[in-house]
């Protein structure tokens, strides 16, 4: 059977799609990009970021990301953004590994994810007053 076969085939049990890496849940998403996962044979060029709604992946092992990077905004969106920072701030004090080569944490999707999206404060892009344009 074919991979979405399998996750066909686990959605109708009852069961959990298990992603390992942010790799594999951008190829799954892209896969269900309409809502019904088929096969695909592309490349993929999707963006994940916090107000996505997940179609495929319900779980996801991963390890810890950069500060800034697009795969925080992934886990953000796949968790919050609330339950990510807070992971972090126990990693720090915990001294976990970070990045490739370090330790991993194993997430679920939170279904409120979308409405966990902090409140970013806008750069002042005003030019100084001599600088205005008329």
């Amino acid at each position: 059977a074919s991979v979405c076969e399998k996750i066909v085939e686990t959605r109708k049990r009852g069961g959990r799609v298990i992603a390992v890496g942010t790799t594999s849940v951008r190829c799954l998403e892209s896969a269900a990009a309409d809502g019904d996962i088929k096969p695909i044979n592309d490349d993929t060029d999707i963006f994940i970021y916090p107000g996505y709604k997940f179609n495929v992946v319900d779980a996801l092992v991963t390890n810890f990301h950069l500060p800034e990077s697009t795969l925080l905004m992934l886990v953000s969106a796949f968790s919050g953004y609330s339950r990510i920072m807070a992971a972090y701030r126990e990693a720090v004090e915990q001294r976990y590994r970070f990045f490739s080569y370090g330790d991993a944490m194993f997430l679920t999707r939170n279904p409120n994810a979308a409405e966990d999206i902090p409140n970013m404060e806008q750069p002042n892009m005003e030019l100084p007053n001599k600088e205005q344009p008329q």
